[in-house]
């Protein structure tokens, strides 16, 4: 089983160094909007929203499902989270995540998640009648993410996601599944300095399929009516490349953190992320972070321009211990990512709830 694992980092590193030979990892600004299930870009986690992508190297507990699935290594007993977004305020789009993970054995943890985005009620318009009026259909996104993730030192940590993906509307579906790989080290006298890397959302191609796809005509000639079927065209999951690293400055009662990551997406700009948080007695927590692309601060009429995100979080979270001398607490997480004024959307709110055992 020792080798196993072993074998297991050492494929993912290999893995890192192929890849980009294949230009899976090149951030490529013509290629964007080239990919499809773009929702697993989204943190659905209000803690780690909060950093914006910055924590790759020091995120710890379930919430590590999302950018560095080895963080969730870190889980002491049993972590469960709730966490609900209004995404782009007013849009009627709904995220909503659950998940739990559990320590197993002496070094070894395993977490469980499912993810749902919700888009609301749109009415059903056909070419006969444009403006709708016979009733309403729900698209909806699924993620399910199953993950093991273990300490192989006191320094080393590594961990493995597959996420199913499921995206429908009334009439047409699409299902696939990606593996994520994620590797954190920890050193320093007091533990306080980290570095993490991650490759997500590597996977096969999606298709969608259904009877959306099909239609009623008439072959020339032929007074039978026909079913034909259309062939849908494949997509590309958003693969993404993160490496990060961390430093804890560690006071008597505080922690203060700043964390840097780069992000290389293969179907959009790259990132340059900055983070930090504050912590007061592990009762409060308050954290920032600011994500950098090519032309984000420019308007959203300028062609330069592909990401509504103004690039700025923040976020805090007050815990309260459930035993005296315990790590057990029980917390409330929120988060916010405003977007640009001008730009016709509204901030990102996101609220959380979580039981650390």
């Amino acid at each position: 089983m020792k080798n196993f694992y072993k074998y297991l980092v050492a494929l993912f590193f290999i893995s890192i160094i192929i890849f980009p030979q294949y230009n899976v990892l090149a951030g490529n600004k013509d290629r964007t909007g080239q990919a499809g299930a773009d929702e697993l870009l989204i943190n659905p986690w209000t803690r780690n929203s909060g950093w914006g992508g910055a924590n790759v190297a020091n995120v710890g507990g379930l919430e590590g499902i999302f950018n560095n699935v080895a963080g969730i290594a870190h889980t002491n007993k049993t972590e469960v989270v709730f966490s609900y977004t209004d995404w782009l305020s007013g849009a009627d789009i709904k995220l909503m995540a659950f998940g739990i993970s559990q320590k197993i054995g002496e070094s070894g943890a395993i977490g469980l998640s499912v993810v749902s985005m919700n888009f609301g009620d749109i009415e059903i318009r056909t070419i006969d009648l444009p403006d709708g009026g016979i009733g309403t259909f729900s698209p909806r996104y699924l993620n399910i993410n199953i993950a093991y993730a273990k300490a192989f030192s006191n320094s080393i940590f590594g961990g493995l996601n597959v996420k199913i993906i499921n995206e429908s509307i009334s009439n047409a579906s699409a299902t696939g599944f990606a593996i994520d790989a994620g590797i954190q080290y920890v050193t320093g006298e007091k533990e306080n300095i980290k570095f993490g890397i991650s490759l997500r959302n590597v996977g096969p191609k999606m298709k969608f399929s259904g009877d959306g796809y099909s239609l009623q005509t008439f072959v020339p000639s032929n007074d039978n009516q026909f079913t034909t079927t259309q062939r849908a065209a494949s997509f590309e999951l958003p693969t993404q490349l993160n490496i990060g690293a961390a430093y804890d400055f560690l006071f008597e009662d505080s922690r203060f953190t700043l964390a840097g990551s780069f992000i290389s997406n293969s179907f959009k700009k790259d990132q340059f992320v900055f983070g930090t948080e504050f912590s007061f007695k592990n009762y409060v927590l308050l954290r920032a972070g600011y994500a950098y692309e090519q032309g984000i601060t420019k308007p959203v009429t300028d062609e330069d321009r592909t990401n509504v995100d103004r690039g700025l979080t923040a976020g805090f979270s007050v815990q309260v211990p459930l035993k005296k001398k315990s790590v057990s607490v029980f917390a409330i997480d929120y988060s916010i990512r405003p977007a640009m004024k001008g730009d016709n959307f509204s901030t990102i709110h996101s609220f959380g709830v979580r039981f650390t055992l």
